[in-house]
């Protein structure tokens, strides 16, 4: 159908909270082939780390539960329920070995992450990439906790190597899923009070708590934490929006399991699928300012951006008394409009926000892993409308041009160039997962 599009779409049901275990048993549970998945993850090079794959049942509900040992030991539960906290005053640290400097159990800042994440993991750049920035959202959230610069702060459950081997699956599930985008529901965030050992506090922890700023959450009746520091940082890192569940049509359902059980089912459900549609309804919000500079601006578009935004650009205009000014314009879904409303008004100077509905066509997308002579490079494609047209990523490009000394258009020409003995070049060739 002309103007027909399709998306893949990945949704989070977030109704029990969220935890790094059980977001990557989710999503593992989306795979054709998830064992062989965990044996890539035991193949990794973490030292001591070993991951298995358990059937779990929660409230009749069958799924996966991921059980990860470190030198035979389940030395702490990272499940939501059972988090107990970070402090900065441990003196028992556990060498795990295999490695220069080490990665410690109770005590490893963003340097040591750094270290196994970096030069130890057989990884693409690009998910070591997605593990350092969601490792770094949890470093400045312990900042603002703990009062101390982001380079003091010390990990202690998040910096286990069982917390590693959690946020590292969830990383490579999502590359290997690469859907176009994260939908999550509103997450729920337990009720009540947690021990941890500077004393008890509430639920949310606080580092939970300024992770999910911005997020849509909700307590419940349910005593407990439901949402990690480590879940939130997830959350935060790689979801597109957060709303209702879109329309969609499922291809594959995930259940990931906690330890506990409750009158509700523990566990995170993932849905992967695709949306079409000949258009779509989005709104766009405007507002006009004249007293904001152009790191303000940038900030706040910044934000509007992570609160779920399709697009954000200025415009400069001209404003009354001849004052030089710019419009700023957001588009959004329409479930989100009240929350990228109230951003607007929090990070600009506006009095008030204009609202306009909009019918948007695009074209088809997709995102595959073309092999290259210079390595495996993902390309964006879009088609539709009598039009076609392709784009590679731009840090596959960028890392390119920076090993070999040459510009990204001159990267991009590199792997136009026929393959030797004549062959075909990268659009024709070969596409991994």
């Amino acid at each position: 159908m002309k103007g027909a599009h399709t998306m893949k779409i990945l949704y989070l049901d977030c109704g029990m909270g969220a935890a790094g275990d059980m977001l990557s048993a989710a999503l593992l549970e989306l795979l054709p082939d998830p064992d062989a998945f965990v044996a890539r993850v035991n193949a990794l090079g973490l030292p001591g780390v070993h991951v298995e794959r358990e059937r779990a049942v929660k409230c009749g509900v069958t799924g996966t539960r991921l059980s990860v040992t470190v030198h035979g030991r389940e030395e702490h539960s990272h499940d939501h329920h059972d988090h107990h906290g970070h402090s900065h005053g441990h003196d028992h640290d556990h060498d795990h070995g295999g490695h220069g400097q080490g990665l410690h159990h109770h005590h490893s800042g963003m340097n040591g992450i750094g270290h196994i994440v970096r030069d130890h993991l057989d990884l693409p750049s690009r998910v070591k990439d997605h593990v350092m920035e969601v490792y770094s959202l949890i470093a400045q959230a312990e900042s603002r906790v703990h009062g101390v610069p982001v380079d003091e702060v010390h990990f202690h459950e998040v910096g286990a190597l069982d917390a590693v081997a959690d946020i590292t699956m969830a990383c490579m599930l999502m590359d290997e899923l690469a859907p176009d985008q994260v939908v999550c529901s509103p997450v729920r965030v337990g009720t009540g009070q947690v021990r941890c050992a500077h004393g008890v506090l509430p639920v949310p922890a606080p580092a939970a708590a300024l992770l999910l700023e911005g997020i849509p959450i909700y307590g419940g009746d349910i005593q407990g934490e439901l949402c990690t520091p480590t879940g939130a940082a997830l959350l935060r890192h790689f979801a597109t929006r957060f709303g209702d569940m879109p329309v969609m049509r499922p291809s594959a359902v995930g259940y990931g399991c906690g330890q506990k059980d409750f009158p509700a089912a523990n566990c995170v459900r993932a849905m992967l699928g695709e949306t079409e549609g000949v258009g779509d309804e989005i709104v766009e919000l405007s507002c006009n300012v004249d007293d904001m500079t152009g790191e303000e601006l940038g900030f706040a578009m910044e934000r509007l951006l992570e609160g779920g935004a399709l697009d954000v650009y200025t415009v400069p205009i001209g404003m009354k008394k001849c004052r030089p000014g710019t419009l700023l314009r957001v588009m959004c879904a329409p479930a989100d409009r009240d929350a990228l409303c109230a951003l607007l008004f929090r990070h600009t100077t506006t009095l008030g926000v204009r609202e306009c509905a909009l019918r948007r066509h695009v074209l088809e997308r997709e995102c595959a892993a073309l092999d290259t002579p210079l390595g495996p490079v993902r390309c964006k494609r879009a088609s539709g409308y009598g039009v076609a047209r392709r784009k590679y990523e731009f840090d596959d490009l960028a890392a390119i041009a920076r090993a070999r000394g040459v510009s990204l258009r001159e990267a991009a020409e590199l792997l136009e160039e026929p393959a030797p003995g004549g062959g075909r070049g990268p659009e024709e060739g070969a596409e991994g997962r």
